[in-house]
């Protein structure tokens, strides 16, 4: 990706039909509203992993879900009759299986075991900045100097209002997080770029194929190895976390990232902390300080911003 697609040149990708044909993207508000759908998934996703965690040991949540989410995506390549992708994408796919397939849902299923779901949240409030410095790395962008100022100011209230809610003290799990932070920005810069080249959904789904050769016999060790307690909470987390988290909401993530450029769409999720603290309140019981509003109308703020800035 050159500099200038990072951010408001018009950029190629294929149409999410599965034949591959060209289509035009522009830096319109259609890549916003996708990226946007993608962190609105993505924001049930800890909510969801906590409800798989009530009848669920960690590795069976983190390999099950793999391996009905790939259930999923191998059903559409097949009923599509999607091409098997050029030996060229690869290794960016297996960037994408190890960073967004395995290493976050993981890293961070073995964190909320100790850690709540609004001290989780940290990570995803700084999962932007890490996504920009990757992009920034990988593929030649340079945001402007008030894009920066924006994401560090967004990031800030993101990170001070999550820490404010789980008490300010690190955890055990904040290792896991933070290991979790850094795979998952290498793994969302890759997956935008190849989503320039490939649909969205064909980039997730592909990931998740490689992945199963490893899932399926993980799945099977771990469902001997852990306790199977099938509630209703945690069927509905499990399968949430397969479909949801896993294949629709980074299909559509990446189809916004292809369209509106990497480190600006990253800027989106500075709002996924807070809906995430949303989720927690509904389907957790989890309480919100009034500083809620305040650190709400922050992002949104510096979402305004980084939408704007020019490279």
């Amino acid at each position: 990706m050159r500099a200038q697609d990072s951010a408001t040149a018009p950029v190629t990708i294929a149409v999410a039909s599965g034949t591959g044909r060209p289509a035009r993207a522009s830096d319109g508000p259609g890549g916003s509203v996708l990226a946007a759908l993608g962190v609105a998934a993505f924001s049930l996703t800890f909510p969801a992993t906590a409800w798989a965690l009530e009848g669920l040991g960690p590795w069976t949540v983190t390999t099950v879900r793999m391996v009905l989410a790939a259930l999923i995506a191998g059903s559409c390549l097949l009923a599509l009759r999607v091409p098997v992708p050029h030996r060229r994408h690869w290794a960016g796919l297996i960037v994408v299986a190890a960073g967004v397939v395995v290493g976050f849902p993981l890293l961070t299923t073995l964190a909320l075991q100790t850690s709540s779901t609004s001290h989780a949240a940290v990570v995803v409030g700084l999962l932007p900045l890490t996504t920009a410095a990757f992009s920034a790395v990988r593929t030649g962008a340079r945001p402007s100097g008030t894009f920066w100022l924006a994401a560090l100011a967004g990031a800030a209230a993101v990170i001070a209002f999550a820490l404010l809610q789980s008490g300010g003290a690190p955890t055990a799990g904040d290792l896991y997080l933070f290991a979790a932070l850094l795979i998952c920005a290498a793994g969302y810069t890759e997956g935008g770029r190849l989503a320039r080249h490939l649909p969205g959904w064909q980039v997730i789904g592909w990931a998740l194929i490689a992945c199963l050769p490893l899932a399926v016999p993980g799945a099977a060790l771990a469902l001997l190895a852990e306790p199977v307690r099938l509630t209703g909470h945690a069927v509905a987390g499990l399968l949430w976390l397969a479909a949801g988290s896993q294949f629709l909401g980074l299909l559509v993530w990446y189809r916004g990232m292809a369209a509106i450029g990497v480190a600006r769409a990253s800027q989106l999720q500075l709002a996924q902390p807070l809906l995430t603290l949303v989720w927690s309140v509904l389907l957790l019981g989890e309480h919100l300080t009034p500083a809620a509003p305040l650190a709400a109308l922050a992002v949104l703020v510096c979402i305004a911003v980084t939408q704007r800035a020019r490279p």
